[in-house]
């Protein structure tokens, strides 16, 4: 299977850039998910890379072999780009089995019909669909409709599988298990796949990588822990993880080597900075970033005390949103937990990996412990 490269890939609707110089390799058997708010390009970025949208400007590569340049004058057609598309709408043929959808472009690429009976027999068996093979569309579930475009668009054999939000048009259970289906398929087909989301925890389960998009711009690339632990920017921390990241504008007051004192509107606090990327000097404008899950609720001890503003059980964790004077925490308390509303609990930070940015640039400036004093 191949990797796509693609270079300076940019697309313009009339003043508007839905792409931006965007330079991506996805590399021989990754599944990498395009993932960032609704209009930031993902699915224009996907429909260059099949061949249904054409570039501005820039270069894409499949395998080895350049399908589009704009320098160079190539713009291959999708039917000879080699890659399979699923998208939302399955667009199930309704008046035909579900042998004959499976079949059907194998029919128009002149297999026989050995060939053909063998395949479909193959990928019913993939993706378990082999008792259903004489039933209509109409005669099928969301789930099974949705396994049968999948094995359709596989028949081919593509060198790349690329899909358009396939999962949005069922409901939570079936998508949760539909997800654990594609992640198993890719491992057995060894394909390399473009999967195009605005569900966060769609991208971080499925992918091998997540490229995250805002307004055409690259925002970070990068296995989805790492995006998730080590993000780029504020934007790449605000939208990975639910709850979102606590954010709070800070100054530093002064740098004692690794250790930046800083101050909030009410709040003093130490940073030990393990990991940086960029220097910080007394003066500067920063945000302090805090995963919900890193912060620890106590009962009273005579430490850092906060206030238990509300409490949303839900079973297997709680969310908590606790309050020191008038700065607010969300906090995720796993377990079956609860709290009582205005009830004062110790409050610490145990991790080591807090977040800084730079306020102005927006940009990580590095990670590392966090104190109250």
């Amino acid at each position: 299977m191949p990797e796509i490269i693609l270079k300076n890939l940019t697309k313009t609707f009339g003043s508007v850039n839905a792409v931006d110089n965007l330079d991506l390799t996805i590399e021989d058997r990754d599944f990498v998910t395009l993932l960032g708010p609704s209009g930031c390009g993902k699915t224009t970025t996907l429909r260059m890379i099949s061949g249904l949208e054409t570039p501005t400007a820039g270069e894409i590569s499949i395998g080895g072999r350049v399908v589009f340049s704009s320098e160079k004058q190539i713009n291959l057609s999708p039917d000879k780009r080699d890659v399979g598309l699923l998208f939302q709408n399955y667009a199930l043929w309704p008046h035909m089995t579900v042998l004959q959808n499976i079949a059907f472009g194998l029919e128009n690429m002149k297999w026989s019909k050995e060939e053909i009976r063998k395949r479909v027999k193959e990928m019913g068996d993939l993706v378990k669909i082999s008792d259903l093979l004489d039933r209509y569309p109409s005669e099928l579930s969301g789930g099974q409709q949705q396994r049968v475009a999948i094995a359709r668009t596989l028949a081919p054999n593509p060198k790349v599988l690329l899909m358009d939000e396939p999962l949005s048009n069922l409901d939570a259970k079936l998508r949760m298990e539909m997800r654990a289906e594609l992640k198993r398929l890719h491992r057995e087909i060894e394909s390399t796949v473009v999967y195009v989301t605005h569900d966060q925890l769609e991208a971080m389960t499925l992918a091998t990588k997540v490229c995250l998009l805002e307004e055409g711009v690259l925002q970070q690339f990068a296995p989805p822990l790492v995006i998730y632990d080590q993000p780029a920017n504020v934007f790449v921390g605000d939208f990975i993880g639910n709850p979102s990241m606590n954010f709070f504008d800070a100054k530093v007051d002064r740098v004692e080597g690794e250790m930046i004192v800083l101050r909030t509107s009410e709040l003093r606090l130490e940073m030990l900075l393990m990991k940086k990327d960029y220097e910080v000097k007394s003066g500067d404008e920063v945000i302090i970033g805090l995963r919900p899950e890193d912060i620890e609720l106590k009962p009273y001890i005579g430490e850092n005390t906060c206030t238990i503003y509300s409490t949303l059980p839900s079973g297997m964790e709680t969310v908590v949103r606790a309050k020191i004077k008038n700065t607010m925490f969300s906090i995720v308390v796993f377990g079956r937990v609860d709290f009582v509303v205005d009830s004062v609990m110790e409050i610490s930070f145990p991790s080591s990996n807090y977040l800084l940015f730079n306020k102005e640039t927006k940009e990580k400036i590095g990670a590392g412990s966090l104190k109250l004093t």
